[in-house]
């Protein structure tokens, strides 16, 4: 594959959930393109992208994978990411990779809570979004409705791009050739309405239009094109049959000519923290600027080592270019580098802005870090992305004794690789637990400690995740002083803290005036706030959503050491925000129940006695959904209980939606039971 330039490249995810047959339209695509010799089959095990057993055997995708097809002397990075809502971690944490996502509804399923959770997601992080309608020949009588549906759900800027044609075998372009005869609606009302939108952003192009009429030449859409794409003003719809091709060519037309190129995305969301404080900052998609890149996967191969999957943004990098990790002062050189091909690895002499590729032996890389080559990138990182937070949980511990310090490095293995993994440990229980999206998620991981790494595990119900917070402001104060014969200890910090909104994170911010704390002694205060944010105030358990001013303190000119501060810091806290009305937390979760209509009544209850609070139910002949927002407490054991109440016929999906406050039965007991350190 030559050298590319960033206008021939499209980065390309496709999303959506389990069932609408993104991995099957993946190999239609690498087929049609000729990048291989045939179609693979996610029931056969041989498709590109799902390679492993776990995935075999589930035949759904666990991973995301990285797919290369050359088609028109344009480079496409196709991302099959999973489906599944236990996978979601997985298939988040890639996106920031691409400048399009384009979501696959299933024709016969219709819009699904993952399609609307990933549309959804993709608008807020500004991508550029495209809906893909797959399995068009299995259900062709009920795309017309499918159509209003979308729609209805995401927009009226969502617009065919094409329609089905001569009963869903085909489909009829409604923008570049806008000719033939569509299965339902009009080519050439679709055609208006797409120019409509398009035009709807360029003056001087609405003009000429309203001059030229239907005259406009495509090219002359291009850019217009573009730039409603990125502003959320166009959502194109396309139609495909995976199975029978229909659609398949013409969507890789759509991906060359239509979607953005990494020169015309909506530009990374980077940061930049200097002494004017946090800045947006602007990557230059420079083949010979500075390198900017940034790390969306991590991977354990058993015989590459460590693996980063990364995302060029600018500058060019190549073998032995010396590149450091985040802040790191020490760099490290570039050896081996890949473009990927599923699990297929395929050596490249470089890469450059807009490309994704991977390389190897980098143990000072994690998941997230902005690889650059030169110091004056120092502090840019990429706005986080915003997981579902790991709140089903199994406490586990080794079943051979001697097998503790292996159970924990390869869980810290697993959880560096699965961003939808967290591994904790109770500082008072010792109990170590694994928390992840689901119970299916769950079982995948313990499968693969035993598979990888050899482990056997017993595992139990693990305590639930509380979180502390605060619900007012306060100030909070500790002089720390010490003597022990020599010389001594002294910190002395003021501090207030105040709430933020609910899921907004930690914040801390320094106004000291004078230098009456130096500022190489500030950071020691945040460690020692941060020390105390994640052992608990007054429940044992970690805090979030506050703001933590540190305003004033006092020094010694001897006596203040790092120490000193990093205890008057905790205790400061401590002592604020047990004036702040404190609160305990607890995690409620999305639940999407699926089970015969004849049990409706019974799921309705059982969930109300759960403390849930329905949100939607729908019916779907004689299957009944239903979407309930429900305390994860309730629901440990909900899988027996629908088994019982639907006869073994019912089906569940559970993503976290939130916090909030715990009843207050449960917080008094919670907070009775705390025995703070003697350190606290």
């Amino acid at each position: 594959m030559p050298e590319l330039s960033p206008e021939r490249i499209r980065n390309i995810a496709l999303a959506g959930p389990a069932g609408a047959g993104k991995t099957t339209l993946a190999e239609a695509l690498l087929a049609a393109a000729g990048a291989v010799d045939g179609a693979g089959s996610v029931e056969k095990g041989s498709t590109v992208s799902d390679t492993t057993a776990q995935e075999k055997a589930l035949q759904h995708s666990i991973g995301a994978s990285v797919l290369g097809i050359e088609w028109r002397e344009t480079w496409i990075n196709l991302i099959d990411t999973p489906g599944l809502a236990d996978f979601q971690g997985a298939a988040l944490s890639i996106l920031p990779a691409v400048e399009t996502v384009a979501v696959v509804v299933s024709a016969g399923r219709g819009i699904e809570a993952g399609a609307r959770r990933m549309m959804q997601w993709a608008g807020e992080r500004g991508l550029c979004r495209l809906i893909i309608v797959n399995q068009i020949d299995a259900e062709p009588a009920a795309l017309p409705a499918l159509l209003e549906e979308i729609r209805a759900t995401f927009g009226p800027e969502c617009l065919p791009l094409n329609l089905p044609s001569q009963g869903a075998r085909g489909v009829a372009d409604c923008f570049f050739t806008p000719a033939g005869e569509a299965d339902f609606s009009s080519v050439a009302e679709t055609h208006e309405m797409l120019v409509d939108q398009v035009v709807e952003l360029d003056e001087e192009l609405m003009a000429l239009y309203l001059e030229q009429g239907e005259e406009l030449d495509p090219a002359q859409l291009h850019d217009p094109f573009e730039a409603a794409l990125r502003d959320g003003h166009l959502v194109p719809v396309c139609f495909v049959s995976a199975a029978s091709g229909a659609g398949v060519r013409e969507l890789l037309e759509i991906f060359t000519r239509l979607m953005p190129s990494p020169l015309e995305g909506n530009p990374p969301p980077f940061l930049r923290d200097d002494e004017k404080g946090r800045r947006e900052y602007h990557a230059r998609p420079d083949p010979d600027a500075h390198v900017l890149a940034h790390v969306v996967k991590i991977e354990h191969d058993p015989f590459l080592g460590k693996m980063a999957v990364f995302r060029v943004h600018q500058g060019t990098v190549t073998r032995d270019t010396r590149l450091f990790a985040g802040e790191a002062r020490k760099p490290f050189r570039v050896g081996t580098l890949f473009r990927l091909q599923g699990r297929e690895h395929l050596d490249v002499e470089r890469l450059g802005p807009g490309e994704i590729g991977a390389l190897t032996k980098v143990d000072e890389v994690t998941f997230d870090s902005v690889l650059h080559d030169s110091h004056d990138e120092d502090h840019i990182h990429l706005r986080p992305v915003a997981l579902p937070a790991p709140v089903f949980g199994l406490a586990i511990q080794a079943t051979r004794h001697g097998d503790e310090q292996k159970l924990w490095e390869a869980l810290a293995r697993m959880v560096e690789e699965d961003r939808g993994l967290e591994v904790t440990q109770d500082a008072t229980t010792q109990e170590i637990v694994l928390r992840g999206l689901g119970e299916l998620h769950l079982r995948t991981a313990l499968e693969r400690l035993a598979e990888r790494f050899r482990l056997e595990v017993e595992t139990s119900t693990p305590s639930i995740a509380y979180r502390e917070t605060i619900g007012a402001s306060a100030e909070g104060h500790c002089r720390h002083k010490k003597q022990t014969g020599g010389a001594g200890q002294f910190g002395e910090v003021f501090l207030r803290v105040e709430p933020l909104p609910r899921g907004a994170g930690f914040e801390f911010v320094d106004t000291i005036r004078g230098g009456v704390i130096p500022g190489s002694l500030l950071p020691a205060v945040e460690k020692g706030v941060r020390q105390a944010m994640a052992s608990g105030a007054v429940a044992g358990y970690p805090l979030q959503d506050i703001r933590v001013t540190v305003h004033d303190g006092k020094t010694h000119p001897v006596d203040s050491k790092e120490i000193a501060f990093v205890i008057a810091g905790r205790k400061a806290f401590l002592d604020a925000v047990r004036k702040a009305n404190p609160a305990v937390l607890e995690p409620v979760a999305e639940l999407v129940v699926e089970g015969p209509s004849s049990a409706m009544g019974d799921l309705t209850a059982d969930l109300a006695a759960s403390r849930g609070r329905i949100q939607d139910t729908r019916n779907h002949g004689d299957q009944v959904s239903i979407q309930a927002i429900v305390p994860l407490a309730e629901i440990a054991d909900y899988s027996n209980r629908l088994n019982a109440l639907t006869g073994g016929a019912g089906s569940y999906t559970l993503q976290f939606s939130h916090y909030e406050p715990a009843p207050d039965a449960v917080q008094r007991r919670l907070m009775q039971a705390y025995r703070p350190t003697e350190e606290e």
